[in-house]
């Protein structure tokens, strides 16, 4: 009523008419691909609207067509957890692969008929849309699987994205769909050409481009890029049958935009057939494809199939082989990396794979130059590894041009002058200027921030490019003195900069073993930080040590040790090392891990295989390494025992039985041992019935 006294019925009616109306044109447009009404109309239409809310703001509504064109103020991305988590597909690569799959599912059913549903495998960032009632609430990217970034007012400019279900077409009151963001080709190129008109680094695929345009804090930008969405799997409480073809069809009927090619088979020539046929006709689709998805389409039996640790076993992605194209190799360029790694460029004339036009792929090192014999001026031929990748595979000697220069590599870093070195059993060359060498520094502070490392997750390496250009940062440790007033500059940024500046100081409180890790000390992986954290105890122990006591830690060996050994020596990364520890960063394990050490499983090689319920398998494979235990993967007549959960594969425990090595459940386990749950927090979600990648 209140809405009533301040408009008029006939524009109360008028404005809830046009969102109707312009709903549907968009659904007609974007989705259907059958527009019944030209473009200026279209506009027509939303200007009048746009007139009448701006005259009548009391009749604002989030998600009427207007508020598709975003806004140009600044953002800040909430992390939300997952309903459901979002797991990852394992990867097949040729025919027998699939084979293997399909008769894993057979027996994996005992032999009980079914069905697989082949669809395509867009080539994009993984989305989750939630609706109530209708209207989308909530749009969060796939993030780590567990939690993701709310992007909701970026998925709002997504034409081809309902804001409100059709009305009466049956969908429940509350479920979430999923599927993938995508830049069609034709928007990859024109954004391209305008950020090579403009003098901008292009994107290096649509891929690439759709996930830095949904994660863009401004959403007119994100509005003008048309970025697309192909929506592929339906979960919740409500959904309308146990069929996933037959229910992404009904989500269809809703508004959504769904593949039209997919396909129920129940055989495997069927889906042979299937990847067949789209092998060649994918070229012809809109947007960018890697493969096939093959999916179990009962969802009874995909619950009764369950999960690995990292993917479903009802499920699994069918990658197509690399295109090749042909192409002029025009100059050899080089960039240097965190390490100091150089990799050569190659420079070519612009050729069409896979969709995209290719100017550029990598030549690894000196030697793969070699292995060539590259000359300016070859034909060479190059591929799409995984279609996206671009590297050269060959080269047309026949087509040489008369006294073609070979490709020299070069003797001093391209960024600093300073001559090159490699050092023995090394292919690559390296700058070894690694204070003063401008790549190797800010590589080092992106690696530094890193998710597995610090986890400042407010900073990314466009903001570290800028801190190091204005002379905020020069290393790691300039991070702890940066200011609010330092990031605010003319004062529009204060809320950013004081969220950037809280992130780093809560950093401090990141455990010692990732420390170590996020040192970025070259040749020293999660898994040898994790060892040597653990071994040593404290930075000043691991700094002190000798060659030979590196090399007492399982899994270290001499080159590690060489590289730790050198690092603790640089009186430069010594002083970083001072001002980190004052600045609070943990220097030791904490009084919890000291504690909970000991050697109750020590000389046990363990495999850990399933779903728990007590606590993560990260977290179980923690436990056994600071009780002296050792991790494996696989079964072998040396495993002292499985520590197994729930949907433990069958390979794995036909193994086991086979040579007699005893599995243990999770409360065996832990009571055994005397590991209680006091030992270990759960942190991580664990897959759950209806969840899918």
């Amino acid at each position: 009523m209140h809405i009533i006294s301040c408009v008029t019925m006939n524009e109360t009616e008028r404005i809830i008419s046009l969102r109707r109306e312009l709903h549907e044109h968009n659904h007609r447009y974007y989705v259907l691909n059958q527009p019944i009404i030209s473009d200026q109309e279209f506009d027509l239409l939303m200007h009048e609207l746009q007139d009448l809310e701006a005259r009548h703001p009391e009749m604002y509504d989030a998600n009427s067509p207007t508020q598709r064109v975003g806004s140009d103020l600044n953002q800040e991305f909430e992390q939300v957890a997952h309903k459901y988590p979002m797991l990852s597909l394992a990867n097949t690569y040729n025919e027998q692969d699939v084979a293997e799959w399909y008769e894993s599912v057979s027996r994996g059913l005992e032999g009980e008929p079914f069905e697989v549903c082949c669809e395509m495998k867009y080539d994009g960032l993984s989305i989750s849309l939630t609706y109530v009632d209708g209207r989308l609430v909530r749009g969060v990217t796939r993030g780590d699987g567990i939690r993701g970034d709310d992007v909701t007012a970026n998925v709002k400019t997504i034409r081809s994205i309902p804001l409100l279900l059709q009305p009466g077409t049956g969908y429940p009151r509350e479920f979430e769909i999923r599927g993938e963001i995508l830049l069609p080709w034709k928007e990859f190129e024109r954004l391209n050409k305008e950020r090579e008109e403009a003098g901008e680094p292009l994107f290096a695929n649509p891929r690439n481009a759709a996930s830095g345009t949904l994660k863009s804090q401004k959403s007119d930008v994100v509005a003008s890029r048309r970025l697309d969405a192909y929506l592929y799997y339906l979960l919740g409480d409500d959904i309308p049958g146990d069929g996933h073809y037959e229910n992404l069809q009904a989500a269809a009927s809703w508004g959504f935009k769904i593949s039209q090619g997919m396909r129920k088979v129940n055989s495997l020539q069927g889906i042979y057939d299937f990847i067949s046929h789209w092998d060649e006709a994918r070229h012809q689709l809109p947007v960018a494809t890697d493969g096939i998805v093959l999916k179990v389409n009962s969802l009874r039996q995909q619950r009764h199939l369950g999960f690995t640790a990292k993917s479903p076993r009802w499920a699994i992605a069918y990658k197509f082989k690399a295109e090749r194209a042909t192409t002029r190799l025009l100059e050899v360029t080089y960039q240097v990396g965190r390490t100091g790694a150089v990799t050569p460029v190659a420079n070519m004339e612009p050729v069409q794979l896979a969709g995209t036009t290719v100017r550029r792929a990598t030549l690894n090192n000196e030697d793969f130059i070699r292995s060539f014999d590259l000359h300016l001026g070859d034909s060479v031929f190059v591929e799409k590894g995984g279609e996206i990748i671009p590297k050269i595979v060959g080269v047309d000697v026949s087509q040489r041009p008369a006294g073609a220069e070979p490709v020299r590599f070069i003797s001093r870093c391209p960024e600093c002058g300073a001559q090159l070195v490699r050092y023995e059993g090394e292919a690559a060359w390296y700058c070894p200027n690694d204070a003063e060498c401008p790549p190797q520094i800010k590589g080092r502070i992106e690696h530094f921030i890193a998710r597995k490392a610090m986890n400042i997750d407010s900073l990314g390496p466009e903001t570290v490019d800028d801190y190091y250009r204005r002379g905020l940062i020069h290393n790691v440790a300039d991070l702890y003195r940066i200011t609010v007033q330092d990031i605010n500059g003319d004062g529009s940024r204060e809320k950013s900069a004081r969220k950037i500046v809280s992130s780093i100081a809560a950093s401090a409180q990141v455990p010692f073993e990732r420390v170590v890790f996020a040192l970025g000390i070259r040749f020293v992986g999660e898994t040898s930080a994790r060892l040597l954290a653990r071994h040593f105890k404290s930075m000043d122990a691991l700094s002190h040590a000798s060659l030979d006591e590196l090399q007492q830690v399982e899994g270290v060996g001499e080159v590690i040790a060489k590289s730790v050994v050198s690092y603790f020596h640089n009186p430069v990364n010594q002083d970083i090392l001072d001002r980190l520890r004052s600045y609070g960063l943990q220097m030791q394990l904490s009084e919890e891990q000291l504690s909970a050490a000991s050697d109750r499983l020590s000389g046990l090689s363990i495999v850990i295989s399933g779903v728990f319920s007590r606590h993560s398998r990260d977290e179980y494979k923690q436990l056994i390494e600071q009780h002296g235990g050792k991790n494996v993967g696989s079964i072998s007549s040396k495993t002292s025992f499985v520590l197994a959960g729930e949907n433990m594969g069958p390979a794995k425990l036909q193994k086991a039985g086979k040579l007699g090595v005893p599995i243990l459940s999770e409360d065996e386990f832990l009571a055994r041992y005397g590991l209680g749950e006091t030992e270990a927090q759960t942190t991580q979600a664990q897959p759950q019935e209806g969840s899918l990648f």
